[in-house]
This record gives C-alpha cells, sequence and structure tokens, in this order.
C-alpha cells in the first residue's frame, strides 16, 4: 500500500516551548508588572534625597537650634537633641529636613499670597535679577516654571494648552504645547496672528523644537498638559484616558483646519 504524499503547505505540529522561551516570556511579565512601582519608588527617592540633601540640609540644623533654644535645658529639649544627632540612625536627620523644606515651600507660599509679602517677593527679585549671572539664568527659568504651574482655567485657548500643528503636509501632525498667544515679530511681517508652539520629543517630553505658525492653522485638543506628556513620554501607548466629544460647531473632530491660499 503505497503511502499517501505530505503536504508542504500543512503547518507542522507545534513545538513545546523550552526553558529559554519560557523563562524570557515570564520575565518580560514579571518586569511589566515591577517596572511602574519600581519608577514610581525611584522618582520618590529622588525626591526625597533632593529635599533632604540640598533644601532641607540647610535649613532643618536651623529649626533644630531653634527648638533647642525655644526648649531651653527641659528633659524634652536634650531629648530632641540626642534624637536628631543619632549618628546610628540617619533617618532622624533626613526626616526632619524633609519635613522642614515641605513647611518652607508652604510658608512661601503662604507669604506671596498676600499684598505684602507678594510685594516684598517682586522687590527681591527686581534685585536679584541685576546681578551679572543671575540675570542670564534666572528670567528663563521663572517664565518656564510660569507656564509649567500656570492656572488652567483660564487664559490663552479656553484652558486648553494642547494644540495639534501640522510642521509638513502629508497629513501627518505632532502635538504640542502653546507657549505663547502672539509672535507680534512674525505677526507683523506676515500680517495675520502667530503664535509658538513647543512640540516635545518622545521619549524625553522636556526636549524638542519650537514652531512659530498661524493661529489659524492649529487644532485645540480635548487633553491636559498631563495627558499629553504622558502620551509622548510612553511614545504613545498610554493615551488620553478621556476624549470630549465635538461640540458640533464649526469642523469636525479630527478634521485638518482650513489654510487659506
Amino acid at each position: 500500500m503505497s503511502q499517501k504524499p505530505t503536504n508542504p503547505t500543512q503547518p507542522r505540529p507545534s513545538q513545546p516551548a523550552g526553558f529559554m522561551e519560557d523563562f524570557r516570556r515570564f520575565f518580560l511579565r514579571g518586569l511589566a508588572t515591577l517596572l511602574p512601582t519600581l519608577i514610581t519608588l525611584i522618582i520618590l527617592a529622588w525626591i526625597w534625597n533632593f529635599l533632604s540633601q540640598t533644601v532641607g540640609s540647610y535649613i532643618g540644623p536651623n529649626v533644630v537650634y531653634g527648638l533647642q533654644w525655644l526648649l531651653g535645658q527641659s528633659e524634652m529639649g536634650r531629648a530632641f537633641g540626642t534624637w536628631y544627632g543619632d549618628v546610628s540612625r540617619p533617618w532622624h536627620r533626613d526626616l526632619v529636613n524633609v519635613v522642614s523644606a515641605i513647611v518652607l515651600v508652604y510658608l512661601v507660599g503662604v507669604l506671596v499670597g498676600n499684598f505684602i509679602g507678594r510685594t516684598a517677593y517682586r522687590l527681591t527679585e527686581m534685585a536679584v535679577i541685576k546681578l551679572p549671572v543671575i540675570r542670564a539664568i534666572y528670567p528663563a527659568a521663572k517664565q518656564v516654571t510660569d507656564f509649567l504651574m500656570a492656572d488652567r482655567k483660564g487664559g490663552q485657548f479656553a484652558g486648553s494648552r494642547v494644540v495639534a500643528v501640522q510642521p509638513h503636509e502629508g497629513g501627518i501632525w505632532s502635538i504640542g504645547l502653546v507657549t505663547g498667544s502672539d509672535f507680534r515679530p512674525l505677526s507683523q511681517v506676515v500680517g495675520e496672528e502667530m503664535v509658538t508652539v513647543f512640540t516635545p520629543s518622545s521619549p524625553t517630553a522636556f526636549s524638542g523644537y519650537v514652531l512659530v505658525v498661524p493661529r489659524r492653522q492649529i487644532v485645540e485638543l480635548p487633553m491636559t498638559v498631563e495627558e499629553a506628556m504622558r502620551l509622548l513620554v510612553s511614545g504613545g501607548v498610554i493615551g488620553p484616558q478621556r476624549l470630549a466629544e465635538p461640540s458640533g460647531q464649526g469642523e469636525e473632530a479630527g478634521a485638518a483646519p482650513r489654510r487659506a491660499g
């Protein structure tokens, strides 16, 4: 009896996965499970060290000396000094430094919230920015801080700073953050309002390039700055958790803005 010819196109039975394949699959699964927690812990540890070793290292000892002066030679004062100076437990010192730094930042926020504190802060700022080296760094740092910490409830583009622009033709869009509502040097030349848009790169969202585009050629996106940054840092893997439906006025959602010409 002749045997039936084998069909070369017939799929072969799957071979059982070896140890290395199982190890690779389970290792990647475990890494994907633990990595978000590890990244969170690393960031928290960096914040702790920054507050403890930079800001708090100058404030904590002064706070301790002040408390010892207030408490005097009482039993509580001596106990607190011994507790803080225990070299076998350095986390005591770090804890005082971190708490002191947090309290200081809070008090500064409270002080600049009233007229007297705000006036004193502005006078001090005006004196500081006159120094040769500081005046080249401080204004740029303040502009970036003001932009990142700005109130999202008002201002330009009805509270939305996240926009889409087309740096080139062909239906390719880039996500950016509006950093300036009117770029006058170019607006006066071209005869229409131009805005500056910072388009972050991925995954290092704090680097990128600046575009100056007509205001009519940008599309506002129903996203917060935090959602846009997560989208960019993750390379598009983590999308916005909420997308508001368009109001129906004007163009359809996602449609390219009409260009003059």
